[in-house]
């Protein structure tokens, strides 16, 4: 654990710069997500189809999943981030409040950060990586808005403009953050039970997606045969792919309307 206050550089540690708007999915997530697609479309052609033909069709498809699961992980390590720089802003202020000068406070902020959230906490590497950046001669309303540009999330960027303003006008640099991380927190809460009252929401579409899935199956285990007029016809296996293009369609649909941003 890094000394309290201490601005010494550290020889040993190395720090990755992230572009969070920016996510490069690894050999093994990629192969993940693209078998997950298969999966999807396994499912898809057996649900509406039952022929290896469609399947095959289908199948580089599955080669669009990892398009989405990157932008899904980016978003989940975007929030991450968001909530855990909510907690730095509160002992941000808490420590400009106890007397400490910007840049000692920032030092301070990232020991209590590291544990809280450990040394490899996205906020601790960030303000450990600030910290750094400080030591070389940058100032601190350029490590933010370096941070800010490289986040992509609102909040950041507006604590660092009202940072720099507050800098350069000569005010109580203390109370202003103190307020300015208030009200950046409650915004941030206000998103948190947003989130927590879509979740149940979520769950239930997920579930209601597998739905029509489960029933097919049912049926069809329960009475063999009995879709096969809609198999081996080809009015049945138009039928089937308007139904399928319905199914997909209230899945994006759903998912859109649960998608709330603030």
């Amino acid at each position: 654990m890094f000394g309290w206050g201490s601005l010494k550089p550290r020889k040993n540690l190395k720090l990755q710069v992230i572009w969070y708007d920016r996510y490069w999915l690894s050999p093994v997530e990629w192969l993940t997500a693209v078998g997950k697609g298969v999966l999807a479309c396994g499912v898809l052609a057996y649900t509406f189809y039952r022929s290896w033909t469609a399947f095959l069709i289908m199948a580089p498809a599955a080669l669009l999943f990892p398009i989405y699961e990157r932008r899904r992980l980016r978003n989940k390590r975007k929030l991450c981030l968001a909530v855990q720089f909510k907690e730095a802003m509160m002992v941000l202020a808490g420590n400009l409040s106890s007397g400490f000068a910007v840049e000692n406070a920032l030092a301070v902020s990232r020991e209590e950060l590291g544990l809280l959230y450990g040394a490899d906490g996205l906020i601790s590497r960030e303000f450990s990586y600030m910290v750094q950046q400080i030591q070389v001669s940058r100032t601190v309303e350029q490590v933010l808005d370096d941070f800010a540009r490289r986040s992509g999330l609102e909040d950041v960027k507006s604590f660092a403009e009202v940072f720099g303003v507050a800098k350069r006008s000569g005010g109580d640099l203390s109370s202003i953050m103190r307020h300015t991380a208030e009200v950046l927190r409650d915004r941030m809460q206000v998103r948190e039970e947003i989130r927590t009252m879509t979740a149940s929401r979520q769950l239930e579409q997920k579930i209601m997606s597998l739905i029509p899935v489960f029933i097919v199956f049912y049926v069809e285990g329960s009475s063999p045969g009995f879709f096969g007029q809609m198999y081996g016809t080809w009015l049945g296996r138009i039928l089937m792919t308007g139904c399928m293009a319905v199914y997909l369609t209230s899945i994006l649909l759903s998912q859109k309307i649960l998608d709330i941003q603030i």
